[in-house]
């Protein structure tokens, strides 16, 4: 019996900004053109609130990589806003006109399993560091979460740094 060869037509790249996105998104697109797939970059706003007393300005793994200037980060249509720019900025350093982004709000996991689905994406990339070690012990991380609750095939980039 032959075995039937499953294409890939469509890679949903999920996207924190941890600084180590920008590997995560050229690692998933290098393997979506490798297999003339179409490509969606996504971005999950999970807690406001977060961006702004974690010290961790949304852009600030970008510093160098990209230009935002001033940015409403106090309300939910600021970040959407933010994290827009942060993805188109993305897809110019991939350069692909043909790349469709996305800002959803909710659970990182929940929100990238269900983005999979109303897609139907063929595979789901995503990075593998955890901010906080207690956070991973205590919940889990979301690849581990997206792991346990997906039929999608995932292709998870380690974005730890090698020392």
């Amino acid at each position: 019996m032959k075995m039937k060869i499953i294409k890939m037509k469509k890679v949903l790249i999920a996207l924190d900004y941890n600084p180590t996105a920008q590997k995560v998104a050229e690692v998933g697109f290098s393997m979506a053109k490798s297999m003339d797939a179409e490509v969606i970059l996504l971005h999950v706003i999970t807690d406001p609130v977060f961006y702004s007393t974690a010290g961790y300005s949304p852009i600030m793994g970008f510093n160098g990589y990209i230009d935002m200037g001033p940015i409403q980060l106090d309300s939910v249509d600021g970040l959407k806003n933010a994290s827009l720019q942060y993805l188109n900025k993305s897809k110019q350093h991939l350069g692909d006109n043909t790349i469709r982004t996305m800002v959803k709000e909710g659970d990182f996991a929940d929100t990238i399993l269900q983005t999979a689905k109303e897609e139907h994406s063929d595979i789901i990339v995503i990075g593998s560091h955890s901010r906080k070690w207690l956070e991973n012990i205590v919940m889990g991380s979301v690849t581990e979460k997206v792991l346990h609750h997906t039929s999608i095939p995932l292709f998870i980039v380690p974005t730890k740094k090698i020392n």
